[in-house]
C-alpha cells in the first residue's frame, strides 16, 4: 500500500478507532514495511495486481483515461467505506442520490461501472493497495529503425556455376602456356630459333595473334554476359524478403505468436474471396478500445514498451479514439503492400484456404515469428509448380475433390492425388 502521507485523509478512515490511535498509525506507516502495512488493513498488491487485471484492466488503466478514470491514489481521493459501496454497486449508490456517486457518474457520460458483488472488502483493500503503489520508473530501449531486410540466399547453384567457368578459363590459359613453353623447348632442341621480332611483341599483341585464344576468351565472356543477364532477367518481379515499414507498427510475433490471434480472424476475407484483405482499423479497435498499452514483458532489445504504446496511439489517432469516445476526427492509413502477383496470374485465396486446407504459413512462412511482416517466398511460377507437383490434396471430409477424386484415382492408380494430378499444371489453371 502507498505510505499515508496525508493524516486528514486516513483519521477519516479509521475515526472510528480513535484520532489519537489514527495519527500513530499514519506516523508508523510512512517507515513501515509492506507486509506491516498489509496489517493495518491495506493489502496486499501482489494479489490486488491479479484481481485488478481479471476484473478492472478492461476500462481501467492506473496513469491514465480510458473508458473509466485513472485509478492510481483513487484510495487517496475518496472514503474506503464509499468505495467498498461503489465497487460492489455502483448503479444502487447512483440511485440512492449519493452526491459523490452521481457526480462521478456525469463526469464520465453517465456510463454506468460493471458490479462486482463478488469481490469482498479484503480483495478490494488488495486492489486499492495495488493501485496507491508508487510508481516506478525504468529507462527502456529505445526502438531500432527496424530490421535489416536480407534477402533468401537462393544464388549457391549460379555462383557454382560461375566458379566453375572461371576455373575452366584459368586452365585454358595455364594449358596455352605450358604448350607454348613445350614447343619453345621443341624448336630450340631442334635447333630452330624464333624471330627475333616476335620475342619483342608485347603480351597483349602476341594474345592478339592467337587466334584460339581470342575465340575462347570471346565465347568465355559472352557465356558470362548472358549469366548475369538471365540472372537479372528472372529476378525482374520477384520481391522475395521485401520488409518495408509500414505508417503504423505491427508486430505479427505479438499478435499471431504470443496471443495466438487466428490469422483469418484479421484476414476474413481469405476464406471466401480470391483476395485476402487488410484488415479495417475497426478489427483492431476490437480488442484495442481497451487495450492501450503493452505488458512489460512484451518489449524486447529492439522495441522497447514506449514505442508499441506510441504505435497504439496512432491508431486511436487514425480512428479518432480519445480513450474515452470516437471523436469522428479520423486519419487514413497509407499501408505499404507486401505480397503483390502480376495481373495475369489468377490466385484463389478461398480455394487455397478454405477448399485445399492450405495453412498460412505453407505461402506466407513463420508470421507468428515476424517482427515485422515481409515476403518470405518468391511466388514465381516455378515455386508454385513445384507446390503443385509434391502437395497432396486434401480430401478427407471435403465434398468438393470427392468425385473428380474417385475418378482420378482409379485413372492413376493411386490412393493419394497432387494437385498437378487434377490439372494443377494446366496453363489456364493460373493464366487468363
Amino acid at each position: 500500500m502507498k505510505k499515508v502521507g496525508n493524516h486528514r485523509s486516513f483519521t477519516k478512515i479509521f475515526f472510528s478507532l480513535a484520532l489519537s490511535l489514527s495519527f500513530s498509525l499514519s506516523v508508523f506507516a510512512q517507515d513501515a514495511a509492506p507486509a506491516e502495512a498489509a496489517a493495518t488493513g491495506g493489502g496486499d498488491p501482489a494479489k490486488g495486481k491479479e484481481l485488478f487485471n481479471a476484473n478492472c484492466a478492461a476500462c481501467h488503466k492506473l496513469d491514465k483515461v480510458a473508458t473509466g478514470p485513472a485509478l492510481r491514489g483513487v484510495a487517496d481521493k475518496y472514503e474506503r467505506e464509499w468505495l467498498y459501496k461503489w465497487i460492489n454497486n455502483s448503479s444502487e449508490l447512483v440511485k440512492s442520490g449519493d452526491a459523490q456517486a452521481v457526480k462521478v457518474f456525469e463526469e464520465f457520460n453517465k456510463v454506468a461501472m460493471t458490479a462486482f458483488p463478488q469481490l469482498s472488502r479484503a480483495d478490494i483493500d488488495n486492489i486499492l493497495a495495488y493501485t496507491s503503489e508508487q510508481p516506478t520508473t525504468a529507462p527502456a530501449p529505445t526502438a531500432g529503425p527496424g530490421t535489416e531486410v536480407v534477402a533468401d540466399n537462393s544464388g549457391i547453384s549460379n555462383n557454382a556455376i560461375l566458379a566453375a567457368l572461371s576455373l575452366v578459363l584459368v586452365m585454358l590459359i595455364v594449358m596455352l602456356f605450358l604448350v607454348n613453353n613445350v614447343l619453345t623447348k621443341i624448336a630450340k632442341a631442334n635447333g630452330i630459333e624464333a624471330a627475333p621480332s616476335e620475342k619483342s611483341l608485347p603480351l597483349w599483341k602476341a594474345f592478339a595473334k592467337n587466334q584460339f585464344l581470342v575465340l575462347v576468351s570471346a565465347i568465355f565472356f559472352l557465356l558470362i554476359a548472358a549469366y548475369f543477364a538471365y540472372g537479372y532477367l528472372m529476378q525482374i518481379g520477384v520481391d522475395q524478403g521485401y520488409e518495408p515499414i509500414q505508417p503504423i507498427h505491427y508486430s505479427h510475433r505479438i499478435h499471431a505468436g504470443d496471443n495466438g490471434i487466428d490469422c483469418k480472424y484479421c484476414h476474413s476475407a481469405a476464406r471466401v474471396s480470391k483476395h485476402s484483405n487488410i484488415p479495417s482499423l475497426n478489427v483492431c479497435m476490437n480488442c484495442h478500445k481497451n487495450i492501450s498499452e503493452v505488458a512489460e514483458t512484451t518489449a524486447t532489445e529492439d522495441y522497447s514498451k514506449e514505442f508499441y504504446d506510441g504505435e497504439i496511439q496512432k491508431l486511436y489517432d487514425a480512428v479518432g479514439w480519445d480513450g474515452t469516445k470516437y471523436t469522428g476526427k479520423t486519419k487514413p492509413v497509407k499501408w505499404v503492400r507486401i505480397h503483390n502477383l502480376p495481373d495475369f496470374v489468377y490466385f484463389n485465396h478461398s480455394q487455397h484456404v478454405s477448399v485445399a486446407g492450405v495453412e498460412c504459413q505453407t505461402c506466407h512462412g513463420p508470421v507468428e515469428e515476424m517482427e515485422i511482416m515481409r515476403q518470405h517466398s518468391s511466388l514465381t511460377m516455378g515455386w508454385c509448380i513445384n507446390c503443385h507437383r509434391e502437395t497432396n490434396v486434401k480430401v478427407e471430409d471435403n465434398e468438393y475433390y470427392k468425385k473428380i477424386h474417385d475418378e482420378l484415382s482409379k485413372k492413376y492408380g493411386v490412393d493419394k492425388l497432387t494437385a498437378a494430378q487434377m490439372g494443377g499444371l494446366e496453363c489456364g489453371k493460373c493464366h487468363y
